[in-house]
């Protein structure tokens, strides 16, 4: 009998294997700190120094954490507690501070029964954001969003309805003589005219107007003067008005130093190296002191409103900067392509330029804003009781005189939330918006 091997017998597989998991070394959490904390002696010995260091941070810190107060009304008797229960050598945070003045931290000198009204009118900000920020949100939102302006501040302020009324019709007027200039003086002489009838109408008509009309059908809220304004609300309501407002602005201006109009170019580029070269402070102190000498007699304009203004100037010549870097990185084909299709200036720049010089600008535009925001609390210069001023003013308290990290502690965190979340929402507008991978 042969020794051949049969015919049957395969000599290649005809059958795969299951795949066999990946080794531990280089899947999993321990490949994963292979590859980025122990991919080589050096980043082994960083890793080790920085376990190190947070180690000792951890516990310097988590026991004056958790020996911490929250039932005292001073500090003497906040630190008498923490010893009794913790030792005499005890040390720790007297947290009951901020359960003592949180409502001042957040509202400020707003009265306590009308709280309703700024929690209302954040959200309703929010609302109105949202079409903006984000695609999935139904169209009909939209319509919150063009009430937000006018619902925020009367809610915020108070008084008549027929202010917001009144200033909401001053926008009406301006489309309205923008269609009726344009058919016979041209989209410049439309364009100035919708910009002064409304100015004339807010600061010489809007007012009686609404006092008239208050008179006729009385309708409105407490009023609530802007000196009871304070803590997180004033700073929110400072920083989201300006971070809105500086963006539409610091566009115009960016494409207005752009333009080959000289007069447009001129103004465009003064206004812009004016307010980088002077210290935000200035500004302030301008709002506080001069801005009042230049409005019309007996003008009662409003303090926050003056801060509100020379805050959105200063954000909107930093923006217009960091928009003119993204007009400044497209390349010229884009313009080209936008004049081969036969496209005008404004329909060129809504369509082609504009949305791909924001994208690539995105990252400086958030860290303008982020800074604008932190900013807000340099208005505790002027008088304006931001959450540092209230914390000046609690610390100046009997009871609570040499108190330091609580108050800052809860302050910063705050911040960090607001802003922490900007950038995250930066990051994910990058991503969504990311279109060379797809």
């Amino acid at each position: 009998m042969s020794d051949a091997p049969s015919h049957d017998t395969a000599f290649v597989r005809d059958a795969m294997l299951p795949p066999a998991p990946a080794p531990a070394s280089s899947a999993g959490p321990l490949g994963w700190l292979r590859r980025n904390l122990f991919s080589s002696w050096l980043n082994a010995a960083l890793t080790l120094l920085s376990l190190a260091l947070v180690a000792w941070l951890l516990a310097a810190v988590l026991p004056w954490i958790v020996h911490s107060s929250w039932t005292v009304s001073s500090l003497s008797e906040c630190r008498a507690q923490i010893k009794e229960a913790y030792g005499p050598e005890a040390s720790g945070a007297c947290w009951a501070v901020i359960r003592e003045r949180w409502a001042q931290l957040i509202f400020g000198f707003y009265p306590s029964e009308l709280y309703w009204r700024p929690i209302l009118a954040f959200g309703i900000a929010l609302g109105g954001m949202a079409p903006v920020l984000f695609p999935g949100v139904p169209r009909k939102v939209l319509y919150l969003s063009v009430a937000a302006p006018f619902l925020v501040p009367w809610l915020l302020w108070g008084g008549t309805v027929w202010l917001p009324v009144a200033v909401a019709l001053g926008f009406v007027l301006g489309c309205a003589a923008f269609r009726l200039v344009t058919p016979f003086g041209g989209a410049i002489l439309g364009t100035i005219a919708a910009a002064l009838v409304p100015v004339m109408w807010w600061f010489w008509l809007a007012g009686p107007a609404s006092a008239q009309l208050q008179a006729v059908l009385p309708l409105g809220i407490e009023p609530v003067s802007s000196r009871s304004f304070g803590g997180f609300m004033l700073s929110v309501t400072i920083g989201v008005t300006a971070i809105t407002l500086s963006l539409p602005f610091g566009i115009l201006l960016a494409l207005g130093r752009q333009s080959r109009m000289l007069i447009v170019k001129s103004i465009c580029v003064g206004v812009i190296e004016f307010v980088r070269g002077v210290p935000l402070i200035t500004l302030l102190f301008v709002a506080w002191l001069l801005l009042n000498y230049f409005m019309p007699p007996d003008t009662n304009f409003d303090i926050v409103l003056r801060v509100i203004i020379m805050v959105t100037l200063f954000a909107s010549a930093y923006v217009a900067e960091v928009i003119r870097g993204g007009l400044a990185a497209l390349p010229r084909g884009q313009y080209e392509a936008a004049d081969a299709l036969g496209l005008d200036y404004w329909k060129a720049q809504r369509l082609i330029i504009m949305p791909q010089a924001l994208k690539i600008s995105i990252p400086g535009i958030v860290s303008t804003f982020i800074g604008v925001f932190k900013d807000t609390t340099l208005v505790s210069i002027i008088g304006l009781l931001d959450p540092v001023g209230f914390s000046n003013s609690i610390r100046a308290d009997v009871n609570w005189n040499g108190i330091v990290w609580e108050l800052y502690g809860f302050i910063a965190a705050l911040f960090f939330v607001f802003c922490f979340s900007m950038s995250r929402y930066s990051m994910y507008l990058e991503r969504r918006l990311r279109t060379e991978h797809r």
